[in-house]
């Protein structure tokens, strides 16, 4: 294996370094996948909390439109 040197800025070190010790993987093995995916043409998508959760969205009804707006539906929220 080859080895290369390459200068980068310290908050992209700090967000690499979180990452990698999110994955549980080195530094360098993020710095491959990443210049693999960038030679190859792949990106990488990150989807939104919405994204993913959008075909659910709004599936269930209450009846109600606004429960908040609603003091009835809000007598009791948030007491133990």
């Amino acid at each position: 294996m080859t080895t290369i040197s390459c200068k980068i800025p310290e908050k992209l070190d700090a967000a690499l370094e979180a990452t990698a010790a999110r994955r549980g993987v080195s530094k360098s093995q993020i710095v491959r996948e990443s210049i693999e995916n960038t030679v190859n043409g792949r990106k990488r998508i990150q989807l939104s909390a919405y994204d993913v959760m959008k075909s659910a969205c709004g599936i269930i009804r209450s009846g109600h439109k606004d429960l908040a707006s609603n003091p009835k539906h809000m007598k009791g929220f948030g007491r133990d």
